[in-house]
């Protein structure tokens, strides 16, 4: 770890760089603090890359997805920001060496060892592939060995890369000895290319040498795609599992529900080899040392302007594979947050907690004024609809949710109510967390997120302002008939038409202020947020036509359909886009999709 200079060490949205981590080709890493005084790895993009156009709009398409892989095996997305001046990505940091630096001090690893890595790998890629993402980058580097298995990172990263003038046109992006042959002949790639990364990693792990590596990079893609490897000095156990994944053709390889299937539950009690652990010691140790070191002076800061209308993208909520989904993403035209609030109309606490009258609210305009000893705040930009980041005095943050889904075990009632609602306290975030219950969805809430004091009193405060300026009907977005956003996601399709599509619906459940979910012999979920039409369509899915549009469909697993196509044009950077997931329909998944969307398309307004 490089100690940092004082022109390095600005402010990286919330987060305070500490020291650098290295340098890739896509930009460096640094270690930083978080608002919660948590440790994260923050990697800054290249401005070069930043300035490629499109870039942008391919980071922040990856962001938002990656944002939905979470797992024991992953190191999870905490924060990003694509619009900024140097776009930067923060995840979880994880101490521990990469799976290249492990060989090099402990040698080929035990078989125990190997079992571990390969039950890691699988697992962290079915949570990715869960999330619709292909890894296309899973190279040593990418594997980090932390105390209690390993940890896939940089997830996403590399399609975001692709296209660039700096990559090349149609260049290939990923590590030459451990691409896939279809990706090596730079061919459509589907999750099956990861399965075969998979299985190079085990062989190098296993003997210390990558089964393709020639002289020069030519020579180990040619290998990739045209030779067969040699397994001999692989142990029978891992070589049973790596020959499959190895295999040229991509259908002829194991998912990875397969792999784990085959390997079964990790073994209690696991430990990596001395040498292994020796070096995530050192790494411990060098973490707490940085952190002994005194800060250094940043240079003066001159936050520009906030972009209030320019929000690049959102993240679905609960978006998971083998669970159904459809997504709208939708304007947010937003009442100015200086405009004086009607003083005179004061609602009813039922009706301006309603998720009715909270899907037409600005998050990100409640609390824009500040409120009594507090002063202004800045909102940032939200990568949400129901979500807003604000900015303090002094540098902490408030996170305010409107209508998140109430799911943190730790939540407990207080002494303290608000407006006659009892106020629920959760300290699990390392801060603390208050909310206020929907009065007519009470699994839904109002919640405030003051991740800088472990004493509520600044939530509590700034819960009880959210809650009055929604009584005087403050925040409310101006938006066009045509728009999505405001609609009760349930009522897109009635109930006699989604029994007819999908059998007999046996139950119907607001999971979130736009994201309903229909129950029967199959499942559908149908969510709300933004997109953006620069991205173009996700990968692997391919055109289809519907009820006079255009959509983009692709069969995951075999028995889930997914389903997009864009409602409505907003502006030069943001559409309406409905995405579906209709799952455990294995006879005919995505013809059902398209009748459902069918469905929802006639009911939506013409645009």
């Amino acid at each position: 770890m490089r100690p940092l200079r004082p022109d390095e060490a600005a402010p990286v949205g919330r987060y305070r760089p500490l020291a650098e981590l290295g340098v890739g080709g896509m930009g460096r890493v640094v270690l930083a603090a978080g608002p919660d005084g948590r440790v994260a790895a923050v990697k800054q993009i290249h401005q070069d890359f930043a300035h490629e156009p499109g870039f942008r709009a391919r980071f922040a398409h990856e962001v938002a997805v990656s944002r939905r892989v979470s797992g024991a095996y992953t190191a999870a997305v905490l924060d990003a920001d694509p619009t900024a001046e140097i776009p930067w990505l923060a995840s979880v940091f994880v101490a521990g060496p990469p799976l290249d630096s492990a060989i090099k001090a402990a040698g080929p690893l035990p078989a125990d060892a190997l079992r571990q890595l390969a039950i890691g790998l699988a697992s962290a890629l079915a949570d990715i592939h869960r999330a619709g993402l292909i890894h296309r980058d899973l190279k040593p580097g990418n594997v980090l060995l932390a105390a209690d298995g390993p940890r896939v990172i940089d997830f996403g990263i590399a399609r975001a890369a692709e296209g660039s003038d700096l990559t090349g046109t149609g260049a290939v992006v990923g590590s030459p000895s451990f691409m896939s042959p279809e990706q090596a002949d730079g061919a459509h790639l589907t999750p099956a290319s990861d399965v075969f990364s998979l299985g190079v990693l085990l062989v190098l792990a296993a003997t210390g040498r990558s089964p393709f590596t020639g002289e020069t990079a030519p020579q180990t893609l040619y290998n990739i795609v045209h030779d067969e490897p040699d397994l001999s000095a692989v142990p029978p156990e891992i070589r049973a599992l790596a020959e499959p994944c190895l295999a040229k053709d991509p259908a002829r390889r194991p998912t990875p529900a397969q792999i784990l299937d085959h390997l079964g539950s990790a073994t209690p009690g696991f430990a990596w080899p001395f040498a292994v652990r020796q070096l995530i010691e050192q790494q411990e140790s060098g973490v707490r040392t940085v952190l002994s070191w005194p800060a250094p002076l940043p240079p003066p800061a001159h936050p520009p302007p906030r972009r209030r209308a320019k929000v690049v993208a959102a993240a679905a909520a609960g978006v998971a594979a083998l669970a159904a989904a459809a997504i709208v993403a939708v304007n947010l035209g937003s009442a100015e947050p200086g405009q004086a609030e009607p003083q005179a109309m004061r609602l009813p606490v039922e009706q301006a907690l309603s998720t009715e009258r909270l899907r037409g609210i600005d998050p990100c305009a409640v609390l824009a004024d500040g409120f009594d000893g507090l002063g202004s705040l800045e909102p940032e930009d939200s990568l949400y609809l129901d979500r807003c980041d604000y900015r303090l005095p002094g540098g902490d943050s408030l996170d305010l949710h409107l209508g998140q889904a109430l799911t943190a075990p730790g939540a407990q009632p207080g002494s303290t109510r608000i407006q006659g609602l009892p106020v629920l306290h959760n300290d699990l975030s390392g801060g603390c967390e208050v909310t206020v219950q929907l009065p007519d969805d009470p699994k839904l809430g109002i919640t405030v997120e003051d991740r800088g004091e472990h004493d509520c009193d600044r939530a509590e405060a700034a819960l009880s302002a959210t809650v009055e300026r929604l009584r005087t009907g403050a925040a409310v977005w101006d938006l066009p008939d045509t728009s999505a956003i405001p609609r009760d996601p349930c009522s897109f399709v009635d109930d006699s038409r989604a029994g007819e599509l999908l059998g007999a619906v046996t139950g119907k459940e607001l999971t979130g202020l736009r994201t309903c979910e229909w129950s029967s012999g199959a499942l559908m979920r149908m969510s709300v947020e933004q997109w953006f039409p620069d991205a173009g369509p996700e990968e692997g899915f391919e055109p289809v036509e519907l009820d006079g549009v255009t959509g983009y469909q692709r069969v995951v697993e075999g028995d889930t359909c997914a389903l997009t196509w864009t409602h409505r044009g907003i502006d030069d950077e943001r559409t309406e886009l409905i995405r579906l997931f209709h799952t455990s329909a294995p006879d005919r998944p995505c013809e059902r999709a398209q009748d459902f969307a069918n469905a929802v398309i006639s009911e939506l307004p013409t645009p």
